[in-house]
């Protein structure tokens, strides 16, 4: 969507009114006199039944988005463990004849296979797919229109895709995509039709507007996390930190009973599946597995330990952000034609199984085959009979797979070397991988180098401390807490995240620790370079609001900040001026105020109303002669939304553009308004608070005198320096 822009932007300052700016949600309501007069006939039997509906929808979501990842996990499951059997299989047998090359083609070619299917899906038939979702899914939430985000199409491909991705063998996982596969049921669901299928089920009709499919997109977002992680409250709480721009607690409780019944949908089919029925032990796509006993025990003096740990995952989080910040501006200039796209992901398949093969091939790493490696697939390799490769352990497995087994395998299953390469070797591959033309999320790959790394920590712990080497007995302490560290430095997560880990190890005991490291890695890391999901926001050249405005923005005020001169219409306006003013190829403006003479406000509307109103053919002269076959209703503007017709898709004749269109009933007569001498921290909260997509500027008599839109505060929204750049410019 935004590369062919990008590139021909290379080099230049970012236009926004060339990308995106015309792309906003209005989170507003229209409080116009149809919106008026359907909420006054409504009852107060009316009004429950429509909260009952609210219910029933975030049921169904939750029910749906369970279904969707019981799906994957069985999907990723039974092809993996093909995958890996025959793997397994051809180099046992090569191992005892020689000729273990071709075992290394075996896998390389059945990698780049597997997702070569997973990115032509992506790249040719929806490149919005690409990737988690998740900042797609937080601009969404912050009021940005991003184009076929929550389509049919897009959840399809966006399944398919996740698990070529997984089973392919890439440096990913499967848990980030379901966070926009939820968003994607729920913004469907929620409206009771499929634009795509055509088919309208004619119920749900009321929530056909912006306000309402934002709150269940969060829903949506919320069960997405609950069904990945096993997490119903921390799907709550990464809505309320990563997405929602509006929030009350009903809007809480709908999200939470989303959110559980999505954990509890996806726990009983897969009990079902492991032949284990009614058995609801395990939630979630990944099961960290429980600690229990000594190992969850920590002391007052590992505090400085942990905090430390959260530094390196801060220091290590921001090195992955920069270099993956640098190749995913490479890919925009060079790698953007989707046959390069599908290369690039073929060729890291192939050097990912490549890399993988090689280190465990060159490693010696060989320990004891236990009754704990039944569910993984263990290679003997050069070891003897009754041991394992160690190494293979972590790279010849799934990634939820090897996270387990470095949390819970005994101390002595790694030795440091084994888990020192793997650690460096794993962050370059998911660093390459995060970007590609795939379906893929990144939470996964982060906790399993945090794990990795965390665990060595444990280890050098017991070698530098011989003599109290007793106190570092279990390295899974120091593996999940690695993991958290690492997943907070890369996304920047603290409060939904401690909760998420919390949930899925099952124990509450590391709640303390959990939440000190996310604090540490966070601030390191905002201290060097934002977060990966920020970052790919701003290389998208979205102009997403943060929630606050910059901090040395309070010299400037609304009249540096609007738009002027303003497109204003009058009240009885005729229609071929609004003709004209809507096929204006070089504003695409979409707020129009409407003015009585001279130029004093009186009402704001928007150019999916006009459009409505000129397909409806609702002009003056034709109410007068009566020659319209019905008053237009709030129906009509909903069963259009929200796919509003382009204008040069409605024909007006020559006789029709000399009618007159009267917008009284139809504007909104209460928009927000400020002074011109408001300041922008001012505006922008409004801006940011209340979800507007446009704020009249007036001055002292109530006269327009501009526009603020989402394109002017993302202008000023610069980062850490930007103001003081943009001053030394002025000057």
């Amino acid at each position: 969507v935004f590369t062919a822009d990008i590139i021909r932007n290379i080099g230049k300052p970012i236009q926004f009114s060339r990308i995106l700016c015309s792309f906003s949600l209005d989170y507003d309501n229209i409080e116009n006199q149809l919106f008026l007069e359907e909420e006054r006939r409504m009852s107060y039997l009316g009004f429950r039944c429509l909260e009952i509906s609210r219910w029933v929808v975030c049921g169904w979501i939750g029910f749906l988005t369970g279904l969707i990842a019981c799906f994957i996990d069985i999907a990723v499951e039974e092809l993996a463990g093909f995958k890996y059997q025959v793997v397994k299989e051809n180099i046992e047998k090569f191992t005892e004849v020689g000729g273990l090359s071709i075992s290394l083609l075996l896998w390389a070619v059945l990698n780049a296979a597997i997702v070569m299917v997973g990115a032509i899906i992506v790249a040719y038939f929806e490149p919005i797919a690409a990737g988690s979702g998740i900042p797609q899914i937080k601009c969404y939430l912050n009021g940005i229109k991003i184009p076929r985000v929550v389509r049919l199409k897009t959840l399809v491909v966006k399944v398919c895709g996740v698990i070529c991705s997984v089973v392919g063998g890439l440096a990913v996982g499967k848990e980030g995509p379901m966070i926009h596969s939820g968003a994607v049921v729920a913004a469907g669901v929620s409206q009771g039709r499929s634009t795509s299928l055509k088919k309208d089920f004619k119920i749900f009709e009321y929530f056909r507007r912006d306000t309402e499919k934002r709150d269940f997109v969060s829903a949506g977002a919320a069960a997405g996390v609950s069904a990945a992680f096993g997490a119903p409250v921390g799907g709550v709480l990464f809505s309320l930190e990563e997405g929602a721009s509006f929030w009350n607690q009903m809007l809480t409780w709908r999200i939470f009973f989303a959110s559980m019944i999505s954990t509890f949908t996806l726990n009983f089919f897969l009990s079902i599946y492991h032949k284990n029925t009614g058995d609801l032990s395990s939630p979630g796509l990944i099961n960290f597995g429980r600690f229990e006993g000594d190992s969850v025990a920590y002391n007052l003096y590992e505090i400085p330990l942990f905090i430390l740990m959260g530094a390196i995952g801060g220091l290590l989080g921001a090195l992955f952000n920069i270099l993956n910040y640098w190749l995913t501006i490479f890919r925009i200039r060079y790698v953007h034609r989707p046959c390069l796209q599908v290369m690039e992901a073929m060729l890291v398949a192939a050097v990912t199984a490549t890399v993988s093969f090689t280190m465990i091939y060159f490693s010696n790493d060989c320990q004891p085959l236990g009754p704990e490696h039944a569910e993984e697939y263990p290679l003997q390799l050069f070891c003897a009979d009754g041991e394992y490769n160690s190494m293979a352990t972590a790279f010849f497995n799934t990634p939820e797979r090897s996270v387990r087994s470095l949390f819970h395998n005994q101390a002595g299953t790694y030795n440091p070397l084994t888990l020192g390469l793997f650690t460096l070797t794993y962050f370059f591959l998911a660093c390459w991988t995060y970007g590609l033309a795939v379906s893929a999320g990144v939470f996964i790959p982060s906790l399993l180098i945090g794990a990795a790394w965390g665990r060595l920590f444990g280890i050098l712990l017991a070698y530098i401390t011989p003599n109290s080497a007793a106190k570092w007995a279990d390295p899974g302490k120091y593996a999940l807490i690695g993991a958290a560290a690492q997943l907070g430095g890369i996304v920047r997560m603290t409060l939904s995240l401690t909760v998420i880990m919390v949930e899925a190890t099952g124990n509450v005991t590391y709640g303390f620790p959990i939440m000190l490291v996310l604090m540490t890695a966070k601030i390191v890391g905002d201290y060097i370079v934002e977060g990966l999901y920020d970052i790919h926001i701003k290389l998208q050249s979205v102009p997403f609001l943060h929630w606050e405005a910059p901090a040395t923005s309070h010299w400037l005020t609304a009249r540096e900040v609007m738009s002027s001169p303003v497109t204003c219409l009058n009240r009885i306006e005729k229609v071929g001026t609004i003709v004209d003013t809507l096929s204006n190829t070089s504003t695409k403006h979409n707020g129009f105020p409407v003015v009585v003479q001279p130029a004093k406000l009186c009402g704001l509307i928007l150019r999916s109303q006009l459009i409505v109103l000129l397909k409806h053919k609702v002009f003056v002269e034709l109410a007068r002669s009566r020659l319209t076959h019905r008053k237009l209703q709030l129906k009509d503007f909903r069963d259009a939304y929200p796919r509003f017709p382009p204008i040069q898709s409605i024909h007006v004749s020559q006789d029709e553009r000399e009618c007159m269109m009267d917008l009284t009933e139809f504007m909104n007569p209460t928009p927000y308004t400020v002074p011109q001498e408001t300041s922008l921290p001012r505006v922008f909260k409004l801006f940011r608070a209340l979800g507007l997509r446009h704020l009249v500027v007036v001055d002292d008599e109530n006269r327009v005198v501009g526009l603020v839109t989402r394109k002017d505060l993302a202008r000023y929204h610069l980062g850490k320096h930007g103001l003081e750049e943009l001053q030394l410019a002025q000057t």
